[in-house]
């Protein structure tokens, strides 16, 4: 459970704000939908610094003001094949090319938001859908099918001759966090320095050994701007409005939500507080002003990140002060070019391996909740089917998912949110008592 009883100073908040940001991989949504959009280098690096600003905003709208927990959003990966399916149906080119975009997630983040807040509906639903079991399950499925992310996105894709140095460089980040954190809790309170900074000592360490092993590019730091205006929809990008697009991002937002959802829970368990029903509203209403402010600010759909949640367990710090700090870090690291480059610069394989051992902290709180049930047949199944079909989803070939619809790429576009909705689904229709 998370230190509540010593809160960190200011220099500390400071810092483990600053990692809680760098632990992320705010800048590979963006980059990817810029790649596969075949955008210039110029607009996809106005939408990786929208997404930063977009985050940062929406970091601070949910932990401090609407579900008031501890927790980062960042650009979901599950709208990129709708978001690319719309812009490639666009005319013109460069970032011009996602008005189509912007304009079909503004309705539905409205929606959301009136939803989940004038109308209260959000905590009935997840109180029906979400008993104590689908929660556990759910928890499990996060840690499990982000660790493919983690590992092909990061270890072991791109260049099959750096493949070996990819894996080193991952596991001595990897050891660096286990380190860090396992020395920390050993030394007691004189080790909580330790334990608090793990992930950013390890960041930092897998810096310096790919630094060495020749794998570590500075360049861009010294050529980004020191200062960077954000872009508005609406005013540097026209807006338009297509109903067969919108329809396809309320969709996605159906996606996002019960994506944040499993967050939620790992946030809830690592915590050890148990979500209310007011806070689901209100987190419903945050997601939706979030998604709504990244696309007013030209970014894509933000949702809670869950290894944040494992950097939580890993440091023991839950204190909101800290996810203020992050709130506004991200947000520096769009107004200041040279911050954003400076994370940009931290190899993948580097975030990859610190971001695995994030995925199996979160496992095992979830772990932990399923220990505590008395587990018949059944139950088995609602908990272990979805870990399948999640795994079964994130290892589909991409040329299967394109030639799918539109709307089956989107909701086969996240494996988090396929294995939560069908430990939902199985809890609901498989016979016998539902826990």
């Amino acid at each position: 459970m998370a230190d509540r009883d010593a809160p960190p100073g200011l220099v500390q908040t400071v810092i483990l704000g600053v990692q809680h940001a760098l632990a992320m991989d705010v800048y590979v949504v963006p980059f990817l939908v810029g790649t596969l959009l075949g955008l210039p280098a110029a607009d996809t690096a106005s939408l990786i610094g929208a997404t930063f600003l977009a985050a940062g905003l929406a970091t601070l709208v949910q932990s401090q003001l609407c579900l008031r927990m501890p927790v980062v959003q960042g650009p979901s990966y599950v709208p990129i094949g709708a978001v690319v399916a719309i812009a490639h149906d666009a005319a013109g080119g460069g970032i011009a090319a996602l008005g189509g975009v912007f304009g079909a997630l503004i309705p539905g983040a409205v929606l959301m938001v009136l939803l989940a807040w004038p109308l209260r509906l959000f905590h009935r639903i997840v109180a029906r859908l979400v008993p104590p079991l689908a929660g556990g399950a759910i928890i499990v499925v996060v840690g499990i099918t982000l660790m493919p992310v983690a590992l092909q996105a990061d270890v072991l894709g791109g260049d099959r001759a750096a493949l070996g140095g990819n894996i080193l460089l991952a596991l001595a980040s990897g050891a660096f966090a286990v380190g860090a954190g396992l020395g920390g809790i050993a030394l007691g309170a004189r080790g909580r320095w330790l334990r608090a900074g793990s992930v950013l000592l390890a960041l930092a360490g897998g810096s310096v050994v790919a630094a060495f092993a020749g794998r570590f590019d500075g360049s861009a730091i010294a050529s980004a701007p020191w200062l960077q205006r954000p872009l508005l929809a609406g005013i540097d990008v026209k807006l338009r409005l297509s109903p067969d697009a919108i329809l396809t991002m309320l969709a996605v937002y159906a996606v996002v939500l019960a994506e944040t959802t499993g967050t939620w829970l790992a946030v809830g368990a690592v915590t050890g507080e148990t979500l209310r029903p007011g806070q689901y509203d209100r987190g419903a209403a945050g997601e939706g002003l979030g998604c709504l402010v990244s696309a007013l600010l030209c970014s894509l759909p933000v949702t809670g990140y869950a290894s944040n949640a494992g950097i939580v367990a890993l440091t023991g710090i839950a204190d909101r002060r800290v996810f203020a700090a992050a709130g506004v870090a991200l947000f520096c690291f769009r107004l200041c070019g040279k911050l954003a480059a400076v994370i940009a610069a931290v190899p993948a394989p580097v975030i990859g391996g610190v971001f695995g051992v994030l995925c199996v902290v979160i496992v095992m709180n979830g772990i932990r909740i399923l220990a505590a049930l008395r587990l018949d047949e059944r139950d088995m199944m609602v908990a272990g089917l979805p870990i399948l079909l999640g795994l079964g989803t994130a290892l589909l070939p991409p040329e299967f998912l394109a030639g799918l619809p539109r709307l089956a790429r989107c909701l086969l576009g996240s494996a988090t949110a396929v294995g939560a909705a069908s430990a939902i689904v199985l809890n609901l229709l498989l016979p016998g008592r539902r826990g």
